[in-house]
Protein backbone atom coordinates (compact mmCIF):
# COMPACT_ATOMS: atom_id res chain seq x y z
CA UNK A 1 0.00 0.00 0.00
CA UNK A 2 0.71 3.54 -0.41
CA UNK A 3 0.29 7.03 -0.75
CA UNK A 4 -0.23 6.88 -4.38
CA UNK A 5 -2.77 3.98 -4.33
CA UNK A 6 -4.83 5.92 -1.29
CA UNK A 7 -4.77 9.19 -3.67
CA UNK A 8 -6.28 7.08 -6.25
CA UNK A 9 -9.27 5.65 -4.22
CA UNK A 10 -9.87 9.01 -3.11
CA UNK A 11 -9.94 10.64 -6.51
CA UNK A 12 -12.46 7.48 -7.83
CA UNK A 13 -14.75 8.18 -4.70
CA UNK A 14 -14.99 12.09 -5.64
CA UNK A 15 -15.36 12.10 -9.47
CA UNK A 16 -17.70 8.80 -10.02
CA UNK A 17 -15.81 7.08 -12.61
CA UNK A 18 -12.12 5.46 -13.48
CA UNK A 19 -11.71 7.53 -16.77
CA UNK A 20 -12.44 10.97 -14.36
CA UNK A 21 -10.37 10.11 -11.67
CA UNK A 22 -7.74 9.70 -14.28
CA UNK A 23 -8.32 13.00 -15.77
CA UNK A 24 -7.51 14.83 -12.57
CA UNK A 25 -4.87 12.84 -11.70
CA UNK A 26 -3.05 13.80 -15.06
CA UNK A 27 -2.20 10.39 -15.43
CA UNK A 28 -4.01 7.07 -17.89
CA UNK A 29 -7.29 5.19 -17.18
CA UNK A 30 -5.09 1.76 -17.05
CA UNK A 31 -2.52 3.71 -14.62
CA UNK A 32 -5.47 4.35 -11.93
CA UNK A 33 -6.85 0.61 -12.40
CA UNK A 34 -3.76 -1.28 -11.90
CA UNK A 35 -3.18 0.97 -8.92
CA UNK A 36 -6.98 -0.20 -7.60
CA UNK A 37 -6.38 -3.88 -7.98
CA UNK A 38 -3.08 -3.88 -6.53
CA UNK A 39 -4.33 -2.13 -3.27
CA UNK A 40 -7.10 -4.34 -3.48
CA UNK A 41 -5.10 -7.67 -4.14
CA UNK A 42 -3.05 -6.61 -0.91
CA UNK A 43 -6.14 -5.53 0.98
CA UNK A 44 -8.34 -8.74 0.00
CA UNK A 45 -11.00 -7.29 0.05
CA UNK A 46 -12.91 -5.47 -3.02
CA UNK A 47 -12.95 -1.71 -1.99
CA UNK A 48 -15.45 -0.40 -5.60
CA UNK A 49 -18.27 -1.92 -7.31
CA UNK A 50 -17.61 -1.38 -11.02
CA UNK A 51 -20.71 -0.71 -12.78
CA UNK A 52 -21.75 0.68 -16.61
CA UNK A 53 -22.67 3.97 -14.45
CA UNK A 54 -18.82 4.28 -12.82
CA UNK A 55 -17.46 3.22 -9.58
CA UNK A 56 -18.78 2.95 -6.28
CA UNK A 57 -17.26 2.44 -3.22
CA UNK A 58 -17.81 -0.58 -0.97
CA UNK A 59 -19.13 -0.63 2.91
CA UNK A 60 -15.25 -1.39 3.20
CA UNK A 61 -14.43 1.12 0.66
CA UNK A 62 -16.02 4.02 2.53
CA UNK A 63 -14.60 3.21 5.78
CA UNK A 64 -11.06 2.41 4.19
CA UNK A 65 -11.48 5.81 2.61
CA UNK A 66 -12.27 7.22 5.90
CA UNK A 67 -8.63 6.20 7.38
CA UNK A 68 -7.32 6.70 3.63
CA UNK A 69 -8.51 10.81 3.73
CA UNK A 70 -6.56 11.19 6.91
CA UNK A 71 -3.39 9.82 5.70
CA UNK A 72 -3.35 12.24 2.95
CA UNK A 73 -3.87 14.90 4.81
CA UNK A 74 -1.39 14.42 7.16
CA UNK A 75 1.02 13.31 3.79
CA UNK A 76 -0.15 17.01 3.18
CA UNK A 77 1.35 18.15 6.64
CA UNK A 78 4.32 16.73 6.00
CA UNK A 79 4.86 18.63 2.52
CA UNK A 80 3.82 21.73 4.42
CA UNK A 81 6.37 21.31 6.88
CA UNK A 82 8.98 20.18 4.52
CA UNK A 83 8.85 23.17 2.13
CA UNK A 84 8.63 25.57 4.90
CA UNK A 85 12.28 24.30 6.02
CA UNK A 86 13.42 24.28 2.68
CA UNK A 87 12.50 28.12 3.33
CA UNK A 88 13.74 28.71 6.18
CA UNK A 89 17.24 26.70 5.53
CA UNK A 90 18.86 29.26 3.47
CA UNK A 91 16.02 32.38 2.54
CA UNK A 92 16.34 36.43 3.03
CA UNK A 93 14.49 38.09 5.49
CA UNK A 94 14.35 42.18 4.53
CA UNK A 95 13.32 44.73 7.41
CA UNK A 96 12.28 48.12 7.43
CA UNK A 97 11.47 50.02 10.35
CA UNK A 98 11.04 53.44 11.68
CA UNK A 99 13.69 53.86 14.78
CA UNK A 100 12.26 53.44 17.52
CA UNK A 101 10.42 49.87 16.76
CA UNK A 102 13.35 49.31 14.97
CA UNK A 103 15.61 50.49 18.81
CA UNK A 104 13.15 48.70 21.07
CA UNK A 105 10.50 46.29 19.23
CA UNK A 106 12.60 44.33 16.98
CA UNK A 107 15.88 43.34 18.43
CA UNK A 108 14.52 40.39 20.86
CA UNK A 109 12.50 39.22 18.27
CA UNK A 110 15.34 39.03 15.88
CA UNK A 111 17.52 36.94 18.39
CA UNK A 112 14.52 34.66 18.28
CA UNK A 113 14.77 34.35 15.15
CA UNK A 114 18.28 34.23 14.26
CA UNK A 115 18.63 31.33 17.11
CA UNK A 116 15.77 29.07 15.26
CA UNK A 117 16.64 29.73 11.98
CA UNK A 118 20.72 30.54 11.85
CA UNK A 119 20.89 30.20 8.15
CA UNK A 120 18.26 33.15 7.00
CA UNK A 121 20.13 36.37 5.94
CA UNK A 122 18.59 39.39 7.87
CA UNK A 123 18.99 42.86 7.14
CA UNK A 124 17.23 46.03 9.01
CA UNK A 125 16.88 49.10 7.47
CA UNK A 126 15.89 52.46 9.00
CA UNK A 127 13.47 54.56 7.52
CA UNK A 128 11.07 57.22 8.03
CA UNK A 129 7.34 55.18 7.75
CA UNK A 130 7.29 56.89 4.26
CA UNK A 131 10.47 55.66 3.51
CA UNK A 132 9.37 51.97 4.39
CA UNK A 133 6.25 52.07 2.37
CA UNK A 134 8.54 53.23 -0.81
CA UNK A 135 11.09 50.87 0.39
CA UNK A 136 7.86 47.97 0.71
CA UNK A 137 6.69 49.27 -3.23
CA UNK A 138 10.30 49.08 -4.48
CA UNK A 139 10.65 45.77 -3.58
CA UNK A 140 13.69 46.48 -1.91
CA UNK A 141 12.46 44.89 1.71
CA UNK A 142 10.06 42.12 2.34
CA UNK A 143 8.54 43.94 5.35
CA UNK A 144 8.19 46.89 7.39
CA UNK A 145 6.79 48.34 10.95
CA UNK A 146 5.35 51.31 10.39
CA UNK A 147 2.67 53.35 12.53
CA UNK A 148 -1.06 52.52 11.59
CA UNK A 149 -3.69 53.13 9.93
CA UNK A 150 -1.65 52.63 5.95
CA UNK A 151 -3.19 53.01 2.87
CA UNK A 152 -4.92 49.86 1.71
CA UNK A 153 -1.87 48.59 -0.92
CA UNK A 154 -0.78 47.41 2.29
CA UNK A 155 -1.57 44.05 4.25
CA UNK A 156 -0.88 45.56 8.18
CA UNK A 157 -0.86 43.37 11.05
CA UNK A 158 -1.24 45.21 14.39
CA UNK A 159 1.70 44.39 16.62
CA UNK A 160 2.26 46.95 19.80
CA UNK A 161 0.40 50.35 20.87
CA UNK A 162 2.61 52.95 21.88
CA UNK A 163 1.42 55.30 24.80
CA UNK A 164 2.17 59.38 24.34
CA UNK A 165 3.38 60.66 27.29
CA UNK A 166 4.13 64.22 29.07
CA UNK A 167 7.93 64.33 29.47
CA UNK A 168 8.49 67.66 32.11
CA UNK A 169 11.42 68.70 33.82
CA UNK A 170 11.82 67.43 37.18
CA UNK A 171 11.83 70.57 39.50
CA UNK A 172 8.68 71.15 39.28
CA UNK A 173 6.85 69.69 42.40
CA UNK A 174 3.22 71.27 42.56
CA UNK A 175 1.42 69.13 40.03
CA UNK A 176 -1.58 67.31 40.11
CA UNK A 177 -1.49 63.32 41.20
CA UNK A 178 -3.15 63.27 37.68
CA UNK A 179 -1.69 65.25 35.06
CA UNK A 180 -4.64 68.57 33.74
CA UNK A 181 -4.76 70.56 31.17
CA UNK A 182 -3.93 73.04 33.40
CA UNK A 183 -0.40 71.99 34.89
CA UNK A 184 0.37 71.57 30.93
CA UNK A 185 -0.44 75.16 30.08
CA UNK A 186 2.22 76.43 32.23
CA UNK A 187 4.91 74.70 29.88
CA UNK A 188 6.36 75.69 26.91
CA UNK A 189 6.87 72.79 24.75
CA UNK A 190 9.57 71.16 22.56
CA UNK A 191 7.95 69.81 19.70
CA UNK A 192 8.86 66.88 17.23
CA UNK A 193 9.75 67.93 13.95
CA UNK A 194 7.95 64.83 12.39
CA UNK A 195 5.22 64.89 10.33
CA UNK A 196 3.24 62.00 11.69
CA UNK A 197 3.81 62.47 15.58
CA UNK A 198 3.44 66.55 14.82
CA UNK A 199 0.15 66.05 13.63
CA UNK A 200 -0.90 63.91 16.08
CA UNK A 201 -0.17 65.94 18.76
CA UNK A 202 -1.46 69.36 17.68
CA UNK A 203 -4.77 68.18 16.25
CA UNK A 204 -4.94 66.30 19.79
CA UNK A 205 -4.77 69.58 21.73
CA UNK A 206 -7.06 71.24 19.37
CA UNK A 207 -9.61 68.29 20.13
CA UNK A 208 -10.02 68.97 23.61
CA UNK A 209 -9.76 72.61 23.10
CA UNK A 210 -6.20 73.19 24.21
CA UNK A 211 -3.53 75.86 23.21
CA UNK A 212 -0.62 73.93 22.44
CA UNK A 213 2.51 76.51 23.25
CA UNK A 214 5.26 75.73 21.15
CA UNK A 215 9.22 77.07 21.71
CA UNK A 216 11.33 74.81 19.96
CA UNK A 217 10.76 72.61 16.78
CA UNK A 218 13.46 69.67 16.91
CA UNK A 219 13.79 66.71 14.51
CA UNK A 220 15.67 64.13 16.75
CA UNK A 221 14.02 63.11 19.78
CA UNK A 222 17.38 62.29 21.92
CA UNK A 223 17.85 66.44 21.45
CA UNK A 224 14.12 66.97 22.92
CA UNK A 225 14.78 64.58 26.00
CA UNK A 226 17.95 65.85 26.85
CA UNK A 227 16.64 69.58 26.46
CA UNK A 228 13.67 68.85 28.97
CA UNK A 229 16.45 67.04 31.46
CA UNK A 230 17.92 70.57 31.29
CA UNK A 231 14.78 72.25 32.01
CA UNK A 232 14.15 74.13 28.43
CA UNK A 233 10.57 73.33 28.00
CA UNK A 234 8.39 70.41 28.36
CA UNK A 235 7.44 67.73 25.53
CA UNK A 236 4.94 64.79 24.20
CA UNK A 237 6.77 61.69 22.54
CA UNK A 238 5.63 58.23 21.97
CA UNK A 239 7.16 56.24 25.49
CA UNK A 240 8.81 54.39 22.88
CA UNK A 241 10.87 57.44 21.09
CA UNK A 242 11.49 58.91 24.50
CA UNK A 243 13.69 56.13 26.08
CA UNK A 244 15.64 56.06 27.82
CA UNK A 245 14.72 58.50 29.76
CA UNK A 246 17.14 60.22 31.73
CA UNK A 247 17.16 60.82 35.94
CA UNK A 248 16.06 64.66 35.49
CA UNK A 249 12.81 63.79 33.25
CA UNK A 250 9.16 63.06 34.89
CA UNK A 251 7.17 61.22 32.63
CA UNK A 252 3.26 61.89 33.20
CA UNK A 253 0.22 60.19 31.48
CA UNK A 254 -1.68 62.46 29.33
CA UNK A 255 -5.08 64.43 30.53
CA UNK A 256 -6.87 62.48 27.96
CA UNK A 257 -4.45 59.31 26.22
CA UNK A 258 -3.12 59.39 23.16
CA UNK A 259 -1.48 56.81 21.60
CA UNK A 260 -0.07 55.02 18.20
CA UNK A 261 -0.35 51.74 16.64
CA UNK A 262 2.51 49.91 16.16
CA UNK A 263 2.21 47.32 13.28
CA UNK A 264 3.88 45.32 10.54
CA UNK A 265 2.93 45.85 7.04
CA UNK A 266 3.96 43.79 3.31
CA UNK A 267 2.55 44.95 -0.23
CA UNK A 268 -1.35 43.16 -0.23
CA UNK A 269 -2.14 40.59 -2.73
CA UNK A 270 2.06 39.41 -2.40
CA UNK A 271 2.77 36.09 -1.57
CA UNK A 272 5.35 35.90 1.31
CA UNK A 273 8.14 34.10 1.59
CA UNK A 274 8.28 31.89 4.48
CA UNK A 275 10.97 33.26 6.22
CA UNK A 276 8.28 36.65 6.43
CA UNK A 277 5.46 34.70 7.68
CA UNK A 278 7.26 33.11 10.61
CA UNK A 279 8.24 36.30 11.47
CA UNK A 280 5.44 38.16 11.35
CA UNK A 281 4.01 35.45 13.64
CA UNK A 282 6.82 35.91 16.24
CA UNK A 283 6.00 39.47 16.32
CA UNK A 284 2.23 39.08 16.49
CA UNK A 285 2.60 36.56 19.74
CA UNK A 286 5.54 38.29 21.44
CA UNK A 287 4.06 42.05 21.74
CA UNK A 288 0.23 42.54 22.87
CA UNK A 289 -1.70 45.57 21.96
CA UNK A 290 -0.67 46.94 25.68
CA UNK A 291 2.77 45.72 25.92
CA UNK A 292 4.40 49.48 25.08
CA UNK A 293 1.95 51.24 27.69
CA UNK A 294 2.98 48.61 30.56
CA UNK A 295 6.36 48.62 29.66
Amino acid sequence: MNIHQLAVLAAIAREGTFSHAALTLDTSQAAVSRAIAALEGELGVPLLKRGRFGAKLTQVGERVLYHAHNMLELRELIDYEVNLEKGLYAGRLRIASFRSAATHLLPPILAQFRSQFPRVEISLTELEPAGVEQALREGQVDMGLVPLPRSEEFAVWEVARDEYVALLPAGRTNLSPNLTWHDLADYNFVLYNYAECTNVVRDHWQRWGQELQVAYVIKEDSTIVSMVAQGLGAAILPRLAALPIPAGVQVRSLPEPLERVIGVATLAQTPHAPAVEVFINMLRTDHCPNSVQSS
